[in-house]
């Protein structure tokens, strides 16, 4: 009697479901950019479905922030954070960021 109770109850969830009105909102307005570079197709196909540019500004920069920190933060994202960033897109990430941030 129990599992017919849940699955009326499952049914009576998807049929609501199935007749729901999308949801419509606004996003915010960008306040940041993506800064032309190298590989700027790759990385915004990689980064942007996770954090806007906005992230990328938020970091420390200049001269000893360059290529081995930008290693390793697209090395945390990939590995703390679950980004799933393909092996041949890590060094032109890296190369991108070391270049123009």
């Amino acid at each position: 009697m129990r599992h017919i109770a849940l699955a009326s109850f499952i049914l009576a969830v998807i049929v609501s479901a199935a007749g729901a009105a999308p949801i419509a909102y606004n996003l915010p307005e960008e306040t940041a950019a993506f800064r032309p570079g190298p590989n700027l197709d790759v990385v915004k196909n990689n980064c942007t479905g996770c954090h806007s540019a906005d992230y990328i500004n938020t970091q420390p920069q200049g001269p000893k922030y360059k290529k081995d920190f930008w290693q390793a933060e697209v090395t945390k994202m990939i590995k703390v954070y679950g980004a799933p960033i393909e092996e041949a897109d890590v060094g032109k990430i890296v190369d991108y960021l070391a270049a123009t941030y």
